[in-house]
């Protein structure tokens, strides 16, 4: 399974998108680990959503079958966050649903947006996809989708990230600033070596895969601007993964044996494959929640 970016979401992804997550909903269903992994990989809001779907009478686990969540920076530089919901929904029924609970849309140009409780607002963009988030981050959406601020494809940076990961069950692409946060994060204490202030600026964005079949795949690429960088990241993520072992437990410790890292021209590549167990025991860890996040 898969979860390619659907074509109805893409017009509503502003430019300016620090991360890009996508997800197989009905694999995640499916996968005890893919589960365990929601609470960390997803905005914290996805509960909230799940929520307010079942109270507009949408199921997620029987409805929806793509989820995707696009962080963006508006033009005051604020982070907002939008969700995206791609599955068989039966509209009639979920207007049916809203009217009798007087449920009233506020109009947005030709959109209906649906208030969902606690600050959270949904619209249809099409029969089967909606969009949700609070006010600002679901208009922003709905502006790029209407032609009042650039899109994704107007930032090749991310748009180009794109490609080669939609045939995860989970994928993500961050963007420069977000890659380099995360880098600092995931490297820890190896982070205070000399190298890595040098090298930061030259970290140009990321992109991961999750894969739940025949126990679990994670494969991350970091990209950068030559090959020397790549080879210096890898040395010190390396250096961080033994530096996570030296205060890690036991069952950390089997679990980040398991890691591979090496670099690939202007890439550092970081591979991960087990079975379901040791993959749950290495999603405690700080270096994996760092970079999976």
């Amino acid at each position: 399974m898969n979860a390619p970016l659907p074509s109805s979401v893409r017009p509503a992804i502003p430019s300016d998108v620090q991360q890009l997550i996508c997800v197989d909903y009905r694999t995640l269903k499916n996968s005890d680990t893919a589960q365990q992994l929601k609470n960390q990989v997803f905005p914290d809001n996805l509960k909230q959503f799940e929520l307010a779907l079942k109270g507009a009478g949408i199921d997620p686990d029987r409805d929806v079958d793509q989820l995707a969540f696009i962080s963006y920076r508006t033009s005051k530089q604020a982070l907002e966050t939008v969700g995206a919901a791609q599955g068989v929904f039966a509209n009639k029924a979920v207007m049916r649903k809203l009217q009798v609970k007087k449920v009233r849309p506020v109009k947005y140009r030709e959109a209906n947006i649906y208030p969902m409780g606690s600050g959270m607002e949904m619209t249809f963009i099409d029969e089967t996809t909606l969009l949700f988030g609070d006010g600002p981050a679901l208009r922003g959406a709905l502006d790029a989708r209407d032609g009042y601020v650039q899109t994704l494809d107007s930032n090749p940076d991310i748009a180009n990230l794109i490609g080669d990961v939609e045939s995860g069950a989970v994928w993500s692409v961050l963007d420069q600033k977000g890659t380099q946060n995360m880098m600092l994060s995931a490297l820890g204490d190896a982070s205070k070596v000399g190298e890595y202030d040098t090298i930061k600026k030259r970290i140009l964005g990321s992109r991961y895969t999750m894969n739940f079949s025949s126990g679990v795949t994670f494969d991350l690429d970091v990209m950068t601007s030559d090959s020397v960088t790549a080879a210096t990241l890898s040395s010190l993520v390396k250096m961080g993964v033994l530096y996570k072992k030296m205060t890690a437990s036991s069952v950390e410790k089997a679990a980040l044996e398991d890691v591979s890292v090496n670099s690939d021209s202007s890439k550092l590549q970081m591979h991960f494959k087990a079975d379901d167990k040791q993959f749950q025991s290495l999603i405690h860890t700080s270096l994996f929640a760092a970079v999976s996040r």
